[in-house]
């Protein structure tokens, strides 16, 4: 292990090594670029512009133009980078990961690899966890970019498509990573190019990336639009739920936190809902109802997962102890929790459109990230993201203390020891951060404080709208903050300048089940060289202590007689909590791989639907690839109606009546014809007729008005065909797990069921749009239109209200449209005779 260790570090040694050459060539220009007056200095950016025109790349610029930064952000913003910044842009620049701890100044360091890409004129984007954080940096890091001739755009969710086509039009874009995300997917929905906002991703630095890049990897987003739902069965299976008795009539897992009934649960839902089988195929969505009003009564708790605000369910962000409003829990899990918590059932949602993080930002040229703790998920950066850690060393030595854990029996004895450890340090004057898991525990400390007579202020999901205040009278002297998690993440506290001597104390409530999580914890105190102390307070009844094995350290601390007020230093114990944790990290990075295997099939998809939508979007003819589509859908045909062996077993009859009906006007193939011809033979008949049929369409309008119309058709068509796809596939891979049951990889029969659904897709769009274009009354037909009407389901990790916008219109079918029925008539004349 030892070995091992030596390894890494010597390989991150001697990626030091290498920087620390390129930041003396920095520091030797020094000389050269400190004399330059503000317009020599703001032309170095034209000249390094003409530089690349020339064929020198970024690369060969590096040291000059970081030397530049420096000089621009000593004028402009009173603060010089110091050598370790350097270093940390250097690791950016080159597509990697910069590990810098709490107060190294992250913010200023990535301006020097941003301003360095953003020469390219291909648009740099710096990503942030919110929006407040987004226009902080835009506005203060934004006045170095504009004074050395640069642009800065901001991208927010209140945006108008106008305004955020200016954001991305700008050199430097600073925005939140959801927000990205959404305008992708929303690009990748419109209708006309200049709906269009965003330009082809080039380069990304991610502030937070750990946060971004793995705590919300398995987020996916998604736009959604209404499925219109029964909300009954919720009610029924709510109510029945409550009825039942833990253990007898279900079991629930604390580790793996799964829950089912048992036979005697089983039964009793047989009788309640008067039923003989509940596992018959048409009680399915019964038992689905049950299965999600179980895990809403069981595994999902208010005030930790959740907390109902203004008659909503809002989901708790289990990393930040934010509220996400916006987003909700999929299928049917939010109503169930809905109908337990006596709110108004909400219908589900449809997706139209979705991506993960992942393979979100796979997607740009080059990625690069900042962040305090990355080291212990290298692994997944480097393999999934091909980002390598650079731990870059603080410009000061850490001073810190950090304690060894304190183990007690019970909860009631750590909280009572931890509320006493703020107390006796409350006197003394020194701040206190007091870091806790979940809402309720917060909640819990703050009452027990505020019998102590103890002033404080709490920071959790449920007063975020204060939390830049919060943070920066942290540092004072006297002050006591209790936060969930780390929210806060991002703002430096500072300590109050008649307590610099003493510095900040940090008190863990509980270990988190990432180490990284408790990292950040730790390194809110002693930052820039300040003293500091942290302490991390633990139970046996703690759920990583639960749910890896303290019964046996119980035990023991039963039999040596300790009672609850005495704690243990035990290294034993220490090492067993972190091997939980590696153990759970382990867990969960094996569970985004897989849905990252998952999620590309869908990508690759997405992908090929997604390019053919831009280049219809460009086509100025889309005739060839639309007889393209004719000529595939007859084969088709033909191969369907040919495949018995015996010629008198082919339906000919059925081939002349599909045509018919879906291509050809009466009497244009007839069956003699076809009867006398061998199956390979049949096809070009029936294609000539149709290419003239296509030509006799063609001279009803003019050249334009019919370019027009076949885009109207395949936008329709594909549209809504891919979001029924994404609909069957998200079904498909709700139930793939059940698959291993029989040994079979769930994995390669979704890769190979989702491939058939693809192509049987592909086959269904083809046929209508050929249908469409030769039965469709094309007259008036000429508007593209959105098929669905939908909304961003916004995972908000920065807890401020999402803005629900609609990125579609609706599905209104008008009375002049072609009837959905296929019929190729009017909706008028047709399902709409009398409507």
């Amino acid at each position: 292990m030892i070995g091992i260790l030596k390894k890494v570090f010597d390989v991150n040694q001697r990626q030091i090594k290498r920087m620390q050459k390129t930041v003396e060539q920095i520091d030797a220009l020094e000389s050269s670029i400190k004399p330059l007056t503000d317009e020599q200095l703001k032309g170095k950016t034209l000249e390094f512009k003409e530089r690349l025109t020339k064929g020198e790349t970024v690369d060969d610029l590096l040291p000059e133009a970081f030397a530049v930064v420096r000089e621009a952000a000593t004028r402009v913003l009173g603060m010089r980078p110091y050598g370790v910044q350097l270093m940390g842009g250097i690791a950016l620049h080159e597509g990697n990961i910069s590990e810098m701890k709490t107060g190294e100044g992250k913010t200023l360091t990535s301006t020097l690899p941003v301003y360095l890409n953003a020469l390219t004129g291909k648009g740099v984007h710096v990503v942030t966890v919110n929006e407040y954080l987004a226009q902080r940096d835009a506005s203060e890091m934004g006045q170095l970019h504009e004074f050395l001739g640069l642009t800065v755009g901001i991208n927010l969710n209140s945006m108008s498509r106008e305004e955020k086509q200016e954001a991305y039009a700008a050199d430097i874009t600073y925005s939140t990573n959801n927000e990205l995300g959404f305008d992708y997917l929303r690009d990748n929905m419109v209708l006309y190019r200049e709906q269009c906002v965003q330009r082809p991703l080039h380069f990304a630095i991610i502030d937070e990336v750990d946060s971004i890049l793995v705590d919300e990897a398995r987020t996916p987003l998604i736009i959604s639009g209404q499925a219109q739902k029964s909300t009954e069965l919720y009610m029924f299976a709510n109510a029945f739920v409550r009825t039942l008795e833990n253990e007898k009539e279900y079991s629930f897992d604390v580790k793996t936190k799964n829950v089912m009934l048992t036979e005697d649960g089983i039964t009793k839902a047989e009788k309640a809902f008067h039923i003989e089988n509940l596992f018959d195929l048409k009680h399915v969505a019964l038992l689905h109802h049950i299965n999600q009003a179980l895990r809403a009564h069981v595994v999902m708790h208010l005030d930790t997962d959740y907390v109902v605000q203004e008659g909503e369910i809002v989901i708790v962000d289990q990393f930040t102890g934010r509220l996400m409003k916006g987003r909700r829990y999929s299928e049917g899990l939010h109503q169930a929790i809905e109908a337990k918590e006596g709110v108004e059932i909400q219908n589900e949602s449809m997706t139209l459109a979705t991506i993960t993080f992942q393979n979100y930002f796979r997607m740009y040229e080059k990625l690069s990230g900042m962040t305090g703790t990355a080291k212990t998920e290298e692994e997944e950066f480097r393999s999934i993201y091909n980002m390598n850690v650079i731990v870059i060393p603080t410009n000061k030595d850490i001073i810190r203390d950090d304690r060894a854990d304190l183990i007690f029996k019970s909860m009631e004895g750590k909280f009572n020891a931890v509320v006493e450890d703020i107390v006796n340090r409350h006197k003394q004057g020194q701040p206190i951060l007091v870091g806790t898991v979940a809402i309720e525990t917060s909640e819990l400390i703050s009452k027990m404080l505020t019998r102590k007579g103890v002033r404080h202020n709490i920071l959790n999901a449920k007063n975020h709208a204060r939390e830049a205040d919060i943070i920066a009278e942290a540092g004072m002297k006297g002050a006591v903050t209790i936060a969930t998690n780390m929210a806060g993440r991002g703002t430096d506290i500072k300590l109050g300048d008649d307590i610099k001597n003493v510095g900040l104390a940090v008190i863990g409530t509980e270990r988190h089940e990432s180490r990284r999580i408790d990292n950040q914890l730790r390194g809110r105190a002693g930052r820039q060289g300040d003293p500091g102390v942290t302490q991390f307070y633990l139970s046996m009844e703690d759920e990583l202590m639960r749910r890896f094995g303290s019964d046996n350290m119980k035990a023991m601390m039963d039999r040596l007689g300790m009672d609850d007020s005495q704690p243990i230093e035990s290294k034993m114990v220490s090492r067993a909590v972190e091997s939980a944790q590696k153990r759970v990290e382990g867990n969960n990075y094996d569970a985004r791989k897989q849905l990252l295997q998952y999620d590309d099939v869908l990508r690759q998809q997405r992908e090929v639907i997604y390019k053919q939508r831009q280049e219809v979007m460009d086509s100025e003819n889309l005739r060839s690839i639309i007889e393209g589509m004719m000529k595939s859908t007859v084969e088709r045909a033909v191969a369907l109606h040919t495949q018995e062996e015996i010629e008198e077993d082919w339906n000919i009859k059925g081939l002349v009546d599909y045509l018919n009906t879906n291509l050809l006007q009466e009497g244009d193939i007839k069956e003699e014809e076809l009867r006398r011809l061998a199956p390979e033979e049949m096809s070009e008949p029936i294609i000539t007729k149709l290419i003239e049929r296509y030509n006799d369409k063609e001279k009803l309008l003019p050249e334009e008005q019919m370019r027009e119309f076949e885009k109207v058709v395949v936008f329709r068509v594909v549209d809504t065909k891919w979001t029924e796809h994404i609909d069957a596939m998200d079904h498909l891979r709700e139930g793939i797990h059940l698959r291993a049951y029989g040994q079979i990889d769930p994995l390669r029969e979704y890769q190979m069921e989702g491939f058939a659904m693809f192509e049987s897709m592909i086959a269904s769009i083809e046929e209508e749009i050929s249908r469409y274009i030769m039965k469709a009354e094309i007259e008036q037909n000429l508007e593209r239109q959105e098929v669905v009407q939908g909304e961003a389901v916004h995972p908000s990790s920065d807890g401020e209200e999402a803005k629900k916008k609609p990125v579609v219109k609706g599905d209104q079918v008008g009375r002049n449209d072609l009837c959905k029925c296929g019929s190729g008539k009017k909706y008028k004349n047709c399902c709409g005779i009398g409507k």
